[in-house]
């Protein structure tokens, strides 16, 4: 009964085998490839793997993607899987204003965070949660206590600031510098601007879920360059690499 889990991004590809589709099942396989290298699959990272019975896939960077992606799945005679954002599904119900319109990473992400409160709080009041992805782009979301996703933010993240300001800027080709409290060279004033910026939409929204909600928020954070912000956060917040994982374990369990 082995599952096999897809996170497919703007950069990267993520997977993992695990031992069934269960949340807490154990990890066998895992791994990641750019997405320039995904036609390489099935003849280096996926050769040797056992055949998955189930696969399920979250993915976000587009239908020629994914396309490739299911090319190297051919490798196995096992059924392509995509999640698809829902009204409801696992525990989480979707407030989006047309809900299949949602980031499926979003959504999954959600998933897994909700999950995962529930199982920090057994025996206490569930909590409200903030979940950060920061990667390519930045998401912020707002999830209530009882699980319904109650709205997000999305803003570009630091590659895509420090291009645009490339781009728009004359003579700006400047290295990645330090995040400082008073930057005073170029580079470092474009990396402590980009990631204060992102920690300053997290503090909003989480002034925003206790104002709404009236209890303060768990914050988990996920994406490559989550470690990256934990420093300058001004909230408490739990770094979670597999928080998408996790999500893809619920709604395979719940389905």
């Amino acid at each position: 009964m082995t599952f096999l889990a897809l996170d497919v991004g703007n950069t990267r590809l993520k997977w993992a085998l695990y031992e069934a589709p269960q949340p807490g099942a154990p990890l066998l396989h895992h791994g990641a490839v750019f997405l320039e290298n995904i036609d390489r699959l099935a003849e280096e990272e996926w050769k040797e793997l056992p055949t998955p019975t189930h696969m399920l896939g979250c993915i976000v960077a587009g239908e020629a993607i994914r396309r490739r992606v299911e090319e190297q799945m051919e490798l196995w005679d096992v059924s392509t899987r995509w999640v698809v954002p829902s009204v409801s599904e696992a525990g989480v119900t979707n407030g989006y204003d047309h809900p299949t319109r949602l980031g499926a990473d979003r959504w999954v992400a959600m998933i897994g965070a909700y999950a995962r409160m529930r199982q920090q709080t057994q025996g206490q009041p569930p909590r409200p949660m903030v979940v950060v992805m920061v990667g390519t782009a930045v998401t912020v979301e707002a999830i209530s206590a009882e699980g319904h996703f109650m709205g997000g933010l999305i803003l570009p993240g630091h590659g895509i600031m420090l291009r645009a300001l490339e781009s728009g800027t004359a003579g700006l080709r400047v290295p990645t510098g330090e995040v400082r409290p008073f930057p005073t060279n170029t580079s470092d004033a474009l990396t402590s601007g980009g990631t204060y910026a992102i920690a300053g939409a997290v503090h909003r929204m989480m002034q925003h879920v206790r104002d709404h909600c009236h209890a303060d928020a768990l914050c988990y954070m996920t994406g490559g360059a989550g470690w990256k912000m934990l420093p300058s956060m001004s909230t408490p917040v739990e770094l979670v690499d597999t928080l998408i994982f996790d999500g893809l374990l619920q709604i395979a369990a719940s389905r």
